[in-house]
């Protein structure tokens, strides 16, 4: 809630005051340029899960509902990394959890302040000859390396004995995944939502790989079924001097998160503005049926069981050389 102005007006002034009021509900007579607390969020360009509900923000100005004033810089995957490790932007809006797990074991003081999607990931390929993931071993696959899901990918993969030493990797970023699939640029495609669903709207004879994730993970975690992906997360300096704006900036994303599901079809158009009616209309059922998608809010703490099952993934998977400590995983209100 916008608070109210507290500064006393002069008495010549109470006149105008008291008639301004009269065409203004009182939440709103902070100026709207002023008393905002400003937070700059690095996020990944679209397509990305990180640029799904920024523009709902802006667009929806849920920010300035919750008294903040966001500011949502793009990166590619590679960028936003060292961007965001470096301390260059103290708060990441694509923030995965492998490259959190290994900020913190390299030393960078970061924290997971809250999930916004669970894990969801295949591949895709024109090439009937290839069936299962074991196929792709001698073979190119384009994929976007530095991010969690493809990390979650090799680890799945080697859960079903493929060697991904054999498999020859076609690096780009998460934009470049979706020409890759639909020119056949390569024998296969690593992807995740919102790029799977545009590439098999234009394309739909494409064929999808079954990377086995549930039985996977429920094998690896003991029966569990949920998988902390992406969310939001920021280095511990900041936390300590912010603390106060975490409440209203997840309330903000949640807000997001509620705007995105009542209004799949206003939300598509947002998320991928310059894409056809067709990729928006597939994006939108994908949203209705978020399966996919997988939009699933919690605070850190909330999920810090399902958070250290990743962090073992990971372990498992060579890509962190030791588990992060209980610091990554915030343990502070955020609700």
């Amino acid at each position: 809630m916008i608070r109210l102005n507290g500064t006393r007006w002069l008495a010549a002034a109470l006149v105008c005051a008291l008639g301004a009021a009269l065409w203004a509900p009182a939440a709103s007579a902070q100026s709207p340029d002023k008393g905002r607390d400003k937070i700059t969020i690095l996020i990944f360009g679209p397509p990305s899960l990180g640029a799904f509900l920024p523009p709902i923000v802006k667009a929806q100005k849920l920010d300035e509902a919750n008294n903040l004033d966001i500011t949502f810089e793009e990166r590619p995957p590679d960028a936003y990394v060292a961007q965001f490790n470096s301390g260059e932007f103290k708060v990441g809006g694509s923030a995965s959890l492998m490259t959190i797990g290994l900020a913190d074991v390299r030393g960078v003081k970061v924290s997971y302040l809250f999930n916004l999607f669970d894990y969801w990931g295949t591949v895709v390929t024109s090439r009937p000859e290839v069936k299962t993931l074991k196929d792709l071993e001698g073979r190119e696959l384009a994929a976007a390396r530095s991010t969690t899901n493809y990390i979650m990918f090799e680890w799945l993969a080697k859960r079903q004995g493929v060697d991904v030493s054999k498999i020859k990797v076609v690096n780009t970023a998460t934009p470049g995944l979706i020409s890759f699939a639909l020119a056949d640029r390569a024998d296969a495609v690593q992807v995740w939502e919102p790029a799977y669903t545009i590439v098999i709207s234009r394309k739909p004879a494409i064929s999808t790989l079954d990377a086995g994730t549930l039985a996977a993970w429920k094998a690896f975690s003991g029966g569990g079924t949920r998988i902390p992906y992406l969310g939001v997360a920021a280095h511990q300096d900041w936390i300590a001097q912010n603390k106060a704006l975490i409440p209203r900036l997840y309330k903000t994303y949640a807000q997001a998160a509620q705007w995105l599901t009542a209004n799949p079809d206003e939300a598509a158009k947002l998320i991928t503005p310059k894409s056809t009616p067709a990729d928006q209309a597939a994006l939108a059922a994908s949203i209705r049926a978020n399966e996919r998608l997988a939009l699933s809010l919690a605070s850190a703490d909330e999920v810090r069981k399902e958070i250290q099952a990743v962090y073992r993934a990971g372990m498992d998977s060579a890509f962190l050389p030791r588990m992060p400590s209980d610091s990554s995983i915030y343990d502070g209100p955020v609700k």
